[in-house]
C-alpha cells in the first residue's frame, strides 16, 4: 500500500478518473444520494489517497482555506467498502491533518461531517460546532479542529 498526495494540477487523467469513480461509488451509489459530485472545488484542492495494486482504497480531498470555509477543510472522505475495518479511515484522517498542519501551515480545519461519524471525528480532535442539519438529505454536523 502506498500513500500519495497531489494537487489537482499534478494529477494524471487516469488517477483523477479513478478518484471520481470511487467517490461516485461511495457517495452516490452506496449511500443512494444523487448530488452534484463535480462541485468546482477539486481544481483548487489537494487529493490524498492510499493505493494498493493500482486501486484507490482510501481517499480525501484537502481544500485550502478560503474555498469551502475560512479555514482549511477536508471532504469526500472515503474508504472503499471491502477495505473497511482495517483502520484506514484513521490513517487517512491523520495523514490529511498532518498535511494541512505541516505542508499548508494551517492549524484550523472545518468540516461538514455525516452525523453518524461524529464520534470518530471527535476521537481525532474535532469538536461539534453546529446542530444537525440535512445536506443532500443526510444528517450532518459542522465540526472544527484547532491544533
Amino acid at each position: 500500500m502506498e500513500w500519495k498526495v497531489k494537487h489537482y494540477n499534478d494529477l494524471k487523467k487516469d488517477t483523477l478518473y479513478n478518484i471520481l469513480k470511487e467517490r461516485v461509488e461511495v457517495f452516490v451509489v452506496e449511500q443512494e444520494c444523487p448530488y452534484p459530485e463535480i462541485d468546482g472545488k477539486d481544481k483548487k484542492s489537494y487529493h490524498l489517497w492510499a493505493e494498493d495494486n493500482n486501486e484507490i482504497i482510501a481517499y480525501t480531498r484537502i481544500i485550502p482555506k478560503g474555498i469551502a470555509y475560512e479555514e482549511s477543510s477536508l471532504g469526500r472522505v472515503l474508504v472503499k467498502m471491502n477495505q473497511r475495518g482495517r483502520g484506514l479511515g484513521r490513517k487517512l484522517m491523520n495523514k490529511s491533518i498532518d498535511f494541512i498542519t505541516k505542508e499548508l501551515d494551517e492549524n484550523e480545519i472545518r468540516i461538514s461531517a455525516q452525523e453518524r461519524l461524529c464520534d470518530f471525528y471527535v476521537s481525532l480532535g474535532f469538536e461539534k460546532v453546529s446542530e444537525m442539519y440535512l445536506e443532500d438529505e443526510i444528517p450532518h454536523i459542522e465540526m472544527y479542529y484547532n491544533n
